[in-house]
């Protein structure tokens, strides 16, 4: 079912009866399969006896490069062939998201839109609210509770928003099935101006930075998405409990990419997880996938300031610009941390799998993170440094996640720990993380992981 808190009414006007269809404005949710915003276009098509449109604007997005964009083409190529077997038309164009998706509600009869809570994201679908004329609605279909129904305020930390959670979760871990379509869209001709079978070359025609390539590692889509979710149910969810802090031991489910492009529903998964026998296990990754993921859109929608230093915790900001004088054991440029350059043999391997695969295992983030807080001039450079590298070479960088994530290294959501030279009392991290885990065999996977890439 949708659940009626998913959705809200960005402009109220009555449905147009002379409308050539229902138009859904596709952006945070790239996926035909388990998509509350789409089943509500259909049902309200078939209300009004008309096909559904979706649309997608392809639109320079900050940060974004040839790997993030490679990955979200291959995946709307998905969308766009799993929507032609329903019968639903599918139009691509380079446009900004919202003057495409106000272009084509000339001839809606309403506009569906799916939520995003990153500031570009809003502003998108803020302008669309200003300039359109027809029925606007906003479903939310890519967090398990909405974040209003889960607090009304930015929560300190995870303990704060968990008991919220767990009250009210239960009520959107829920199937949504798909919706028969009455009327198909093959009398529609609303056209393309991209060709997603020719995806180097669509490429090539967008200004963005190409020195950051595609990755092998994973493969895009929906279908890919749930074939690694399966794997994950069936080889690695009993030992994710127990080993989950060990990047060798393999028991990572690697939904992130997908659930940032928005191939997989975070409901989907939940319903998965939760068919599963009740483990130590099966909580484990419940609390990760829903209460530390939707910590991090209470965080981006409560917090406009979620990509600044300033955003940190005061605390934080005093105790680091206390000790922003300290002696560093090592000091390197953003040249040298992107170019895996330090005398770290296991950071430098971390940086490299990340550089080329667009993947680090979450321990490994941490701890990452924390050295360059801990080898760079000043807090701020250090902020700066980590959320560039972040946003550039990560699949899952430049969403709600990995800018908590990288506010996490520096106080954000955490408490005051016993002082240090450089951190003060923010957390921080030293050799004893290699102890708890084979560092040498997590060093030898990125060389083959690596090869694997043609590196």
């Amino acid at each position: 079912m949708i659940q009626p808190s998913r959705i809200k009414i960005l402009h109220d006007a009555p449905a147009r009866r002379d409308g050539a269809y229902v138009l859904y404005w596709m952006q945070q949710s790239q996926r035909a399969g388990f998509n509350p915003a789409l089943e509500y276009a259909v049902e309200a098509a078939n209300d009004l006896d008309l096909p559904v449109l979706v649309c997608f604007g392809l639109a320079a997005f900050p940060e974004a490069n040839a790997r993030h964009y490679g990955f979200m083409l291959e995946g709307l190529a998905e969308v766009e062939r799993r929507l032609a077997a329903r019968g639903i038309a599918f139009v691509i164009r380079k446009s900004p998201p919202h003057d495409l998706a106000r272009a084509l509600s000339a001839e809606a009869a309403l506009v569906v839109c799916d939520r995003g809570y990153l500031k570009i994201q809003r502003a998108w679908r803020a302008r669309l609210q200003a300039d359109i004329a027809c029925r606007l609605v906003q479903v939310e279909g890519d967090v398990v509770v909405p974040v209003e129904v889960a607090s009304t305020k930015h929560e300190y930390a995870a303990r704060t928003l968990r008991p919220r959670l767990h009250r009210v979760w239960e009520d959107y871990i829920d199937d949504l099935e798909e919706r028969p379509l009455r009327r198909r869209a093959a009398s529609l001709r609303v056209e393309s101006s991209i060709d997603l079978g020719d995806i180097p070359r669509v490429l090539s025609d967008l200004t963005i930075d190409h020195e950051v390539g595609r990755v092998r590692r994973f493969e895009a889509g929906e279908g890919a998405a749930r074939q690694r979710l399966g794997q994950f149910l069936g080889t690695a969810l009993d030992r994710y409990g127990a080993e989950r802090g060990k990047p060798e031991a393999g028991v990572a489910s690697h939904m992130s990419p997908y659930l940032h492009f928005g191939q997989i529903s975070p409901v989907e998964i939940a319903l998965a997880v939760r068919g599963t026998p009740p483990s130590e296990s099966r909580a484990s990754y419940l609390e990760e996938l829903i209460v530390r993921r939707e910590l991090s859109m209470n965080h981006a929608h409560y917090a406009p300031a979620y990509d600044s230093y300033s955003v940190l915790p005061d605390w934080a900001r005093r105790t680091l610009a206390d000790h922003a004088s300290d002696v560093r054991p090592h000091l390197y440029s953003r040249a040298q941390f992107e170019s895996a350059e330090t005398h770290d043999p296991y950071w430098n391997a971390a940086m490299r799998e990340m550089r080329s695969t667009g993947y680090m295992h979450n321990h490994l983030r941490m701890y990452w993170g924390k050295k360059i807080l801990q080898w760079s001039r000043d807090p701020q450079e250090a902020f700066e440094t980590t959320l560039a590298l972040n946003n550039r070479w990560f699949l899952d960088g430049r969403d709600a996640n990995s800018f908590t994530n990288v506010g996490w290294i520096f106080g954000l959501h955490d408490r005051p720990w016993g002082p240090q030279p450089v951190f003060g009392t923010v957390r921080s991290m030293g050799a004893n993380t290699f102890k708890k885990f084979d560092a040498e065999a997590y060093v030898r996977s990125v060389a083959h992981l690596e090869k694997s890439e043609g590196i």
